[in-house]
C-alpha cells in the first residue's frame, strides 16, 4: 500500500506556522501530562524562534480561562494572541493571516499544538484541512482531560489527513541539515531538554 501523498509532505520553516491552542492558566492544571504539553510545547517555540518560523497563539474566552500560561509566552512576546469564542481557531487563524505564504504548492503548513487535543485542537484541525491547509500534530504537545478522548482524538485526525509527528520530528524537519548556526542552537536546546527530569 502506497502512503497518502499529506505523509509524504515535509516541513518547511518557511511556509509552516506554529499555532499554540489553549494553553491557558484555568484549563492546564486539569489536563492529563500537562507537564510533558509544557515541555514539548516550550521547545517548539524555542525551535521555532531559533529557525524563523511564524508563531500564534489563540486563547478561549481568556476573561474566564485566564490567558496563556507564563511559562509559554515569556520566550515569545512578540507572537500575536488570538482570542475566540468558537472552539475551532480556524476562522480566527485564517482571518488574521496564518497561514498567508501565496504562490507556493506548500504555503499553508500549520503545526498544531495545545488543548484539549479531542476538542478546540481537532476542530482546528479538521477546519483548516477542509480549508484546504496541511495540518501537522505534535502528539506529543497535546492532550486533554482524559487521555482516552486524546487517543480517539488522535486517531481521527490522522484518518482526516493530519500529520501525527512529535515535537523533536518538527524542529529537525524545519532545520533540514547539520552543519549551520541554527542546527547547532537546535542540538543544544535539545541536549537542554534531555537533561530535564523525566515526566509521565
Amino acid at each position: 500500500m502506497k502512503p497518502a501523498t499529506h505523509d509524504l509532505e515535509v516541513l518547511k520553516s518557511q511556509f509552516s506556522v506554529l499555532a499554540v491552542i489553549d494553553i491557558q492558566e484555568r484549563l492546564l492544571p486539569s489536563i492529563s501530562e500537562r507537564d510533558r504539553v509544557l515541555r514539548n510545547t516550550r521547545f517548539l517555540l524555542d525551535s521555532a524562534q531559533i529557525l524563523g518560523v511564524r508563531t500564534v497563539f489563540t486563547e478561549q474566552y481568556p476573561k474566564g480561562l485566564g490567558p496563556t500560561v507564563s511559562e509559554l509566552t515569556s520566550s515569545s512576546s512578540s507572537a500575536p494572541v488570538l482570542e475566540k469564542l468558537a472552539f475551532s481557531a480556524a476562522e480566527v487563524l485564517q482571518t488574521a493571516g496564518f497561514p498567508n505564504h501565496s504562490g507556493s504548492e506548500n504555503s499553508s503548513q500549520i503545526v498544531l499544538a495545545g488543548i484539549e487535543t479531542h476538542i478546540c485542537v481537532q476542530q482546528t484541525a479538521l477546519q483548516l484541512m477542509a480549508a484546504g491547509h496541511s495540518v501537522f500534530i505534535a502528539v506529543d504537545a497535546v492532550s486533554s482531560r482524559n487521555l482516552f478522548d486524546h487517543h480517539i482524538a488522535i486517531e481521527r485526525m490522522r484518518h482526516a489527513g493530519a500529520v501525527i509527528t512529535t515535537s523533536e520530528a518538527i524542529a529537525f524537519e524545519w532545520c533540514e541539515r547539520a552543519g549551520s548556526d541554527q542546527f547547532k542552537a537546535l542540538s543544544r536546546l535539545v541536549k537542554e531538554r534531555d537533561l530535564l527530569p523525566a515526566v509521565a
